[in-house]
């Protein structure tokens, strides 16, 4: 029996762990998120290949449902523009920095708000695993402290920043 009791503990100690790597935003207006984002930096996917001047729009639908409009330009940002429309979901307001989105039918696939700028300027989002990393902002470019802000952060949560991509966006005024 103690070493179903030490086993259970164990078990319950590495959830606890794994939970603890991922922590995400404990607070969300989902109509301050909504909105034009850029893409500032990327792990690399099959989804997002060669893709540049990457940006992602949400819009809160009437059912609360939200409507995910990701855009990108194929190897230059003159290159042919490229669209994936799919939707996204709050499924527990009690952990509402746990976000669900998907492409495709009704698979969904986790979007975790690890790190949210408190005026929403920028976004640190992951996933239930380490495979996903994003860094979005609401303009084409971030100062480099702040990214260095961001890139501190995203190490903290146990992610390899050496991974990313840094995606070119246009130069704006």
């Amino acid at each position: 029996m103690g070493k179903s009791i030490f086993l259970a503990l164990l078990t319950v100690e590495s959830l606890a762990v794994r939970e603890g790597e991922l922590p995400t935003v404990s607070n969300l207006d989902l109509n301050r998120y909504m909105g034009l984002w850029y893409e500032i930096a990327r792990f690399n996917h099959s989804f997002e290949r060669n893709l540049t001047g990457v940006t992602a729009e949400y819009r809160l639908q009437e059912n609360g449902k939200i409507q995910v409009i990701n855009s990108g330009h194929k190897d230059s940002l003159n290159g042919e523009l490229k669209r994936a429309k799919g939707k996204a979901k709050q499924p527990n307001p009690a952990e509402p920095g746990k976000l669900k989105v998907s492409f495709f039918l009704f698979f969904y696939a986790d979007y975790y708000i690890l790190e949210l700028d408190q005026e929403y300027r920028w976004v640190l989002i992951g996933s239930s695993s380490q495979k996903y990393l994003w860094i979005l902002s609401r303009t084409p470019h971030l100062p480099q402290e702040v990214l260095d802000g961001i890139l501190k952060l995203a190490r903290k949560h146990g992610y390899d920043t050496s991974k990313l991509i840094f995606v070119e966006q246009p130069i704006s005024d």
